[in-house]
């Protein structure tokens, strides 16, 4: 009698599964895998005017530019070995600039510009600047002939020149007293007197920022510098701060803080010599603001040493009080409605701050918590959102 055949055993149910799940994967991966070609071929498209600048150690590629005038985007992309800074400047003037690029990543800097020629930095302020080349378009020629009357901002721009001539004479104080700490050897007085002279920089910086050579002198961090902390070049405050907090010695400093001094000096000669178009009053807040909200408060490189950064905000956030105040009558008149959330933005911002105060000054910024700096950098950008919207009601974007 012939052996029945074998009847096929049915495979485990864990390997049913296994199979079953295996298949589930690939489906799902395979629909990953398309939505992200989806979403890459949409990047792409949404980016295909973005010109792109490759920064090196020692150049940036290319180095020559030509955009048409009006909005134009920059991917900056760090193939450097640390952090850079990338701008664009008229002359001695900063028109628009992104700090602290870390090295293998990209930042976007998006511009309003009109035709001319410009400068653009390449990675370390030793390097070999570039240049941009902004040619006339239809637009921008009609621009111009739609340009307002700059009558209504006359007020406005006199009072911010008072402004900046009270505060950079503050700046001059302040600094003098830090020399003069300095040059008598008391260190514990002159790393008090630090947080003040900085916050009083701080309260003039965004327009003290648009002064490209200076402000490197008065305010470059080690990281633009070839040899860092050790360059010749290295000078200004964060070479102070450095000596003060890092090192906590004097010595070989009395040069440095009397040439910080001269320079502060220089600079509200130059604030004061400089025309400021309206169109710039807002962005330049607006700018800092962004700044502080993208790079200072969440990393603290600002203050590295000092973690006096607080001081810093605060300044910033006055500098932003005091165009509102400037703007208040015009906007009144023109755009009511936008002054509820500029008021609220500010308010926000303030109480934000006034949360960290420590008696007379603030905490140390190395014992605010992650949180706590984004809640701060939130609070800035949202400030810096709502000042935006200012120049389209006052008919001057797009200038």
């Amino acid at each position: 009698m012939p052996n029945p055949a074998p009847t096929q055993a049915s495979p485990p149910r864990a390997l049913r599964w296994a199979v079953a799940g295996s298949v589930i994967v690939m489906i799902a991966a395979g629909g990953l895998f398309y939505y992200a070609s989806q979403m890459a071929a949409a990047k792409r498209q949404a980016n295909h005017d973005e010109v792109l600048v490759t920064i090196q150690s020692h150049s940036c590629e290319p180095n020559a530019l030509t955009v048409p005038a009006g909005h134009a985007s920059f991917r900056i992309v760090n193939r450097s070995e640390r952090a850079v800074e990338w701008e664009i400047l008229d002359g001695v003037l900063v028109i628009e600039e992104r700090e602290n690029i870390a090295p293998g990543l990209s930042q976007v800097i998006n511009a309003n510009l009109l035709p001319g020629d410009y400068a653009i930095t390449c990675g370390l302020l030793s390097n070999p600047r570039g240049t941009l080349h902004v040619t006339p378009t239809a637009a921008s020629d009609a621009a111009a002939k739609a340009r307002p009357s700059m009558v209504a901002f006359v007020g406005a721009l006199s009072e911010f020149r008072v402004y900046l001539s009270s505060q950079s004479s503050a700046l001059i104080k302040a600094v003098s007293a830090l020399d003069h700490a300095i040059e008598t050897g008391d260190l514990s007085q002159a790393q008090a007197l630090y947080a003040q002279a900085r916050a009083a920089y701080q309260r003039i910086a965004p327009a003290a920022q648009r002064l490209a050579e200076l402000d490197n002198a008065i305010n470059a961090r080690a990281d633009y510098f070839e040899k860092r902390e050790q360059d010749p070049a290295f000078t200004g405050f964060h070479r102070l701060e450095y000596a003060l907090f890092q090192q906590r010695n004097l010595d070989g400093l009395a040069p440095v803080a009397q040439r910080l001094l001269a320079d502060v000096t220089a600079l509200k000669q130059q604030l004061l010599a400089q025309s400021l178009p309206p169109e710039q009053l807002v962005s330049i807040v607006v700018r800092n603001l962004n700044t502080l909200a993208d790079v200072r408060a969440s990393s603290g490189e600002e203050e590295r040493y000092s973690h006096t950064d607080l001081y810093g905000f605060a300044g910033n956030l006055e500098a932003a009080r005091k165009v509102v105040e400037l703007l208040r009558p015009l906007l009144t008149k023109s755009a009511a409605d936008l002054l509820p959330k500029i008021d609220t933005a500010l308010n926000a911002f303030a109480a934000q701050l006034d949360a960290l105060k420590r008696g007379d000054g603030y905490a140390s910024y190395d014992s605010v918590s992650a949180e706590q700096r984004k809640q701060i950098a939130d609070k800035a950008k949202a400030l810096a959102t709502a000042l935006d919207d200012i120049d389209p009601a006052l008919g001057l974007s797009g200038l």
